[in-house]
């Protein structure tokens, strides 16, 4: 067993996130407008005791905070999670003074030996240490690991055994992680298949959509508290065959099927308290022909169906250059309509340098801004998607007071 004191300290602020996270969304959707055919709620009479505004946490409180103080420049740039190759801490920390993401992934190029030694660098390359970088990681466990020691069973043969077995493993699991440095894994594959043939069949949690449903809630079960757990990759590439790193999977599957069967496991994992979702690049030409990370209709379809409004990332962006797709080869342009769409957050897995992949954070920075000039990107957008991360940053950072 990996549990510790520390490790238990970190669950206590991970809990404490998630129930953050969700109340903030709540208190955001109490002031909507009520939709149309949806009865505006009754004023209160004199009679009536007033229903008591929630006091704010720790969290939101220091969130807003900081927000205020934000140029636009940081605040976009806080939604961007990067990647530098390598352990090399002052490299690192010199590429995050440079461009302010709001995380960074860490790949298997970044695991720096011993868990120790990753948490070192993890810790090494926050900027500012009251709000830590997110460091995320795809630990699945089996076929898609970053740390190599974690040989705690996966999906490979977690699918086929029963429902606590997965929540044993993923909560050792997320100890090792907890332990390395590591804030948020995009490790609970919430897809379903029961395609022995599909690009995702030996990473998904089930081959139904009952029994994957319940082996996500119990990944999501185990994972609380040592790390925020994501679920991917929505809304679900078991019915879009193709590899999304090099091909837009499509699917002509209607919508209330999907909701019958591929939203299964997503609605059980938010039931169950994940707090991020990550959207893939997938074509459900039925619902709407973009890709679902690009998609305002698919962001709707999660927060307004599903029931979430914590924090979604999608899947890497320049695996949508990588399709050779023209559409899709400017990568400022699929980055602007993703947060168009709604995304909290972008996710990038940069090479060692703008001559290697092609991309110049600064640049794309300056591009998105732009967008937000002209009006394609909302600055309350921007400003509430930097929120949630500021909230996540500053009551799960590996270098937090773990009294606070």
């Amino acid at each position: 067993m990996i549990r510790n004191t520390s490790v238990n300290r970190r669950r206590a602020r991970v809990a404490t996130v998630i129930l953050v996270l969700f109340a903030l969304a709540g208190c955001t959707a109490a002031v909507d407008t009520p939709s149309p055919g949806r009865p505006a709620p009754s004023q209160p009479t004199s009679t009536q005791r007033a229903t008591p505004v929630p006091t704010e946490s720790p969290a939101v409180v220091a969130a807003k905070k900081k927000l205020s103080t934000m140029t636009r420049t940081e605040k976009v740039a806080s939604l961007l999670m990067l990647h530098l190759p390598g352990t090399d801490a002052t490299a690192l920390r010199s590429f995050v003074d440079t461009h302010r993401p709001g995380g960074l992934i860490f790949m298997r190029d970044n695991i720096a030996g011993t868990a120790e030694e990753t948490a070192a660098l993890a810790g090494a390359v926050s900027a500012d240490p009251e709000f830590p970088l997110l460091i995320g990681i795809d630990q699945e466990g089996g076929d898609v690991r970053r740390i190599w020691s974690d040989q705690w069973p996966s999906s490979l043969t977690l699918k086929d055994r029963p429902a606590v077995e997965a929540e044993h493993a993923f909560g050792l699991r997320s100890d090792l992680l907890a332990q390395s440095g590591i804030s948020v894994n995009f490790g609970i594959v919430a897809d379903v298949t029961d395609d022995p043939g599909s690009f995702i069949y030996r990473r998904a949690l089930g081959s139904t959509p009952e029994s994957a449903a319940e082996r996500v809630a119990a990944a999501v079960a185990g994972e609380r508290g040592a790390v925020l757990s994501t679920l991917k990759h929505f809304p679900g590439h078991g019915a879009a065959p193709g590899d999304s790193h090099t091909t837009i999977p499509r699917t002509d599957k209607p919508f209330q099927e999907w909701k019958a069967t591929d939203a299964v496991p997503f609605e059980r994992g938010i039931a169950a308290g994940a707090p991020i979702v990550m959207f893939g690049h997938l074509d459900y030409s039925a619902v709407d022909p973009v890709p679902a990370s690009l998609s305002p209709v698919w962001h709707s379809i999660l927060r307004d169906d599903l029931g979430f409004d914590g924090i979604t990332i999608t899947d890497d962006m320049l695996m949508l250059r990588n399709t050779g797709l023209p559409e899709y080869q400017n990568v400022a342009e699929n980055a602007i309509r993703a947060l168009a769409a709604g995304t909290t957050m972008l996710l990038f897995v940069l090479g060692s340098s703008p001559a290697v992949d092609g991309v110049d954070p600064a640049v794309l920075l300056a591009d998105i801004e732009d967008a937000v000039d002209t009006g394609r990107i909302s600055q309350q957008h921007i400003d509430e998607a930097a929120l949630k991360l500021l909230v996540a940053r500053f009551e799960t950072g590996v270098n937090a007071d773990p009294l606070r």
